[in-house]
């Protein structure tokens, strides 16, 4: 990082890419889980740690460290951050594809087109083993990474969604806070200030996980049954470790999309994408379609931020404090 510059970030398409440490810079890891189709949620991802990094520099008027966002491509560079104590903060996005790379052939429905070689589960799975261990690592999982977080802990398993569901869970629907929920010294909050035990998110899974009463993890949102009378069978969130002596959860993933933000700042970042040429005309004007197509109500709109502050702002932002504080 040029002496000066408090904010970069660089992509690492294959081991070999990684970034040695550097002095007086704080390193934090995304696991780009995508397997190169194009997507907003990275681009959301990277650009909120940022911001958010930038926020907190500025409130210490600038006597942090600099920070460096590194993005692993993990599915199809089988880039894998090499250590989890260098990286006190981790963030899973999304992608497509089955919850098992083994079973991503790219003919079958559930693989999406997508075929893989799933030699990076492995070492994917024992950095998650160590980020469990290292208490000052911090590490959210979305989408993809939480099922994928979800089979290495043993906690649900991936199930196709049946036609009966619906089939795909696509669009802004309900969820179901559970009791631990409730009790929880952070996301009980959560559920106070949302008024009920049922929230509103942004949805884009083809896959159920479905509890296996096995695993550490402690269930915190589930699906809605069909008119959302009681929850369903699906877990929708979960919380694998705590920050010790804190409210604050450490290793945490959701089934939903809290990356994703208000419709403006969507429209900016595909913006960039399609001015970066990073896309294709025919992905940019059906993602830019289905913006124009979002017409939620001023109450779902507020309890989609509300869900986006308290799944992954809020936390994020938090341990960047903590982080800042312990490297003081």
């Amino acid at each position: 990082m040029p002496e000066g510059l408090s904010l970069a970030y660089v992509r690492v398409a294959t081991p070999a890419e990684e970034p040695p440490p550097e002095p007086g810079v704080v390193d934090f890891a995304v696991l780009d889980m995508h397997h190169g189709y194009a997507n907003l949620g990275h681009a959301s991802i990277v650009e909120s740690l940022l911001n958010y990094a930038h926020d907190e520099r500025v409130r210490r008027n600038g006597s942090a460290p600099g920070v460096r966002v590194l993005s692993y491509d993990v599915r199809a560079g089988h880039a894998i951050p090499s250590s989890a104590a260098r990286f006190p903060l981790v963030v899973g996005t999304g992608g497509p594809g089955a919850l098992d790379p083994r079973d991503n052939d790219g003919v079958s429905a559930g693989s999406q087109g997508v075929r893989e070689d799933p030699a990076w589960e492995a070492p994917l799975f024992r950095f998650f083993d160590a980020a469990v261990r290292e208490e000052g690592t911090a590490l959210l999982g979305i989408c993809h990474s939480f099922g994928v977080l979800s089979r290495w802990s043993g906690a649900a398993r991936s199930e196709l969604r049946p036609e009966r569901k619906g089939g795909k869970s696509a669009g802004i629907v309900t969820n179901v806070l559970t009791d631990e929920t409730w009790g929880h010294p952070f996301f009980g909050d959560y559920l106070a200030e949302n008024g009920g035990r049922q929230v509103k998110v942004l949805d884009s899974r083809l896959y159920d996980l479905l509890p296996t009463g096995n695993g550490f993890a402690r269930p915190l949102a589930f699906e809605c049954e069909p008119g959302c009378t009681r929850p369903g069978e699906a877990v929708t969130m979960l919380e694998f470790a705590r920050v010790r002596g804190s409210a604050l959860p450490r290793v945490w993933g959701v089934n939903h999309h809290p990356e994703i933000g208000d419709v403006g700042l969507q429209r900016e970042r595909l913006q960039r994408l399609w001015e970066n040429g990073g896309v294709t005309e025919a992905w940019f004007k059906e993602r830019l379609r289905a913006l124009d197509a979002w017409n939620a109500s001023a109450a779902t709109e507020h309890g989609l931020q509300k869900t986006t502050a308290w799944t992954f702002e809020r936390p994020l932002r938090l341990h960047i404090a903590r982080i800042f504080d312990e490297r003081r």
